[in-house]
């Protein structure tokens, strides 16, 4: 246990390196298998947009597998590390055992509910814009949901690995898997031709290879003792691990409300567009604004690695009382997050077209490559906001502010997330989809700033305030 303690005395910019890069190279490869699925898929002349709207409908498919595992996982790697940093190494282990036993069997229960019921799920989420789009989407989600159960397990198990101090594995067991999907990809898509489900396929073997890779660390951790009995049920630790992690679980299923209200605004207002309404054209505006996602996620898995990464740094610093570390590490979180943020909002107003190119714009027509632009520019102009937002939400959790984390993870995404995205098509059409995103953000950054500034008093107080169950 005596390497643990570094975490309340090592300069605060050193380790949010040494576990920040780790977890943002770790989502962002995570965020990589669909990602890299959409861009062969659209570079399949066979493909094209037809491929690129079925990979933006079953997308929030698999982000309701991701938000469950990370609830387990992040909500696992907060209770181990305020563990530690109290001395309760014994709870540790058994929140870490409990953990494994939840993520197989929810994993498995979820992927029977998508073999059972995938046709409805579909239509739920948009994808029948068209024959092709939906016809598509079936094939691909097909395969997805058998790959359920590993991509559960080692997601859930990548911060559990954090936790347990080693930054560097969790990130080469996602690293492992996204590099065979890479290599399969290709493979499957254009030597074998195996369409959708070829790019299916490949993600679920680098799946298979992260989710080995992780059981394997799992039997062999460094600072948590995992012992038969850690794998007895506690509901006690249960409920704590599950009550850190809420916040996680709210972030990612909330986006997939606004994902799912989202493509079916897209599909009913579409349909009433002068140029969109025809059928040749009907699956551009679900394929475009599923790239601007994929940008998007690649920009907030920098975001969420950041914050995320600093998940057991507070946890133990709270553990161990030190405020006044907990608050400089949110200082320089916040700063960073923002020049991120300014990164990526100079990308998307001044380099749409090459983004768009990178997903096969050179195979479409006119009518697709003016909306791409114009998607990319509306949509992400308040993104600077949208992580800073993020990076507070996450803090707040690993503070053990599970109640102030749930609800402005819930007001973002379902109030203003859902609520905006249904409203404003009604008045601005396809526009008004694309409207949602910043107002959103804006509106959420006013009341982060009042959270955020109610955290900062708090942390300067002598006494620490207590944990949240």
């Amino acid at each position: 246990m005596e390497d643990q303690y570094y975490l309340g005395r090592e300069r605060i910019g050193r380790l949010m390196v040494k576990y920040a890069v780790p977890c943002i190279i770790s989502l962002l490869v995570g965020a990589l298998y669909n990602i890299v699925d959409q861009i062969f898929i659209a570079n399949a002349d066979y493909l094209g947009s037809y491929g690129n709207a079925a990979n933006t409908v079953v997308f929030p498919l698999t982000v309701i597998a991701l938000a469950v595992a990370v609830m387990i996982g992040d909500g696992c790697c907060a209770f181990v590390s305020l563990s530690l940093g109290s001395g309760e190494n014994k709870n540790a282990g058994v929140s870490i055992g409990n953990s494994i036993m939840l993520a197989i069997a929810v994993s498995i229960f979820l992927s029977a509910v998508y073999l059972l019921f995938g046709d409805n799920i579909i239509i739920l989420f948009g994808g029948s814009v068209n024959k092709e789009t939906f016809l598509y989407s079936r094939e691909y989600f097909f395969w997805i949901s058998l790959g359920i159960p590993f991509y559960m397990f080692g997601q859930a198990m990548n911060p559990i690995i954090r936790a347990d101090g080693s930054p560097g594995f969790a990130m080469i067991s996602t690293l492992c898997g996204a590099i065979t999907n890479i290599i399969l990809d290709p493979v499957f898509i254009f030597a074998f031709r195996w369409g959708m489900m070829g790019a299916a396929v490949a993600t679920v073997i680098g799946q298979i290879v992260t989710a080995a890779l992780a059981l394997w660390y799992i039997c062999n951790t460094r600072s948590v003792k995992i012992s038969k009995d850690c794998f007895i049920f506690h509901s006690d630790i249960i409920i704590r691990t599950l009550t850190l992690g809420i916040c996680s679980f709210l972030s990612q299923i909330s986006l997939v409300a606004a994902m799912a209200a989202i493509n079916n605004m897209i599909r009913k207002y579409g349909a009433m567009d002068v140029i969109f309404g025809q059928e040749q054209y009907a699956q551009i505006p679900m394929a475009v604004v599923g790239i601007v996602m994929k940008f998007f996620q690649i920009v907030i898995s920098i975001v969420v690695g950041m914050a995320a990464g600093c998940i057991p740094i507070v946890g133990y610093n709270m553990g161990a009382k030190e405020n006044c570390r907990v608050k400089k590490l949110f200082t320089y979180l916040l700063i960073s997050e923002a020049l991120v943020g300014a990164a990526a909002l100079g990308a998307a107003e001044l380099l749409p077209m090459r983004l768009i190119a990178i997903f096969g714009a050179a195979n479409e027509s006119i009518y697709y490559t003016e909306f791409a632009i114009k998607a990319f520019r509306v949509y992400l102009c308040m993104i600077i906001f949208a992580c800073v937002n993020k990076a507070a939400f996450i803090f707040l959790q690993a503070m053990g502010k599970a109640a102030a984390s749930t609800a402005l993870s819930m007001l973002r995404e379902i109030v203003f997330g859902v609520g905006f995205a249904i409203l404003l098509p009604v008045f601005f059409g396809l526009d008004g989809v694309l409207y949602s995103m910043p107002i959103s953000d804006i509106l959420t950054a006013f009341v982060s700033a009042a959270v955020i500034i109610s955290a900062y008093r708090q942390l300067s107080d002598k006494k620490t305030y207590a944990y949240e169950a």
